[in-house]
């Protein structure tokens, strides 16, 4: 096999097992800034259908409203947070925690999108990511998008990550 291809097949390896995540689509964000997120579900689990995702809002993501999808139901399960934020000059001190969208099927053949947007608060802090873990049912199985890096170790050493966005510094 000539270099060329080697370095084509071992570069297309290496995407297939990134694209294979749930992902958001837009990674980096600016803190103090209204965030669009957008996740990505590429496949079902094990050759079955999606029939329901649920992402967990993390801390400092407050006024967040999920979008409505066709055919499937949406829940918003709110709660307080863990401290005050400042939103136009008021005080939040609760909000939606996490948001589920059930009763659809996506088939594993098929593509779709899962968006929210929410504002990230001001005091987060930049450089750091920001992670939405998020469970993927399907028919009896489930694929958990939760695991959250240590420090200082690698995001692609972990099997199932959480997707997450940089926090870039306010704008």
């Amino acid at each position: 096999m000539n270099k060329y291809l080697l370095s084509a097949w071992a570069l297309a390896l290496g995407t297939g097992t990134a694209v294979a995540h749930i992902t958001l689509e837009t990674q980096e964000a600016a803190v103090g800034s209204t965030y669009k997120a957008i996740l990505r579900v590429p496949h079902g689990c094990e050759g079955k259908p999606t029939t329901a995702v649920r992402v967990q809002i993390p801390e400092g993501v407050i006024s967040v409203k999920p979008m409505p999808k066709p055919g499937w139901t949406l829940q918003i399960k709110k709660g307080k947070y863990e401290k005050s934020y400042q939103l136009y000059g008021e005080a939040v001190t609760s909000g939606a925690r996490e948001l589920d969208w059930s009763g659809g099927s996506l088939p594993d053949e098929f593509y779709d999108e899962f968006v929210f947007r929410g504002t990230l608060a001001a005091d987060l802090p930049a450089g750091q990511t920001l992670y939405f873990p998020v469970v993927q049912e399907c028919d009896g199985a489930a694929e958990r998008w939760i695991e959250i890096p240590a420090a200082g170790q690698n995001e692609d050493a972990l099997e199932y990550p959480a997707p997450g966005i940089k926090l870039l510094p306010k704008k």
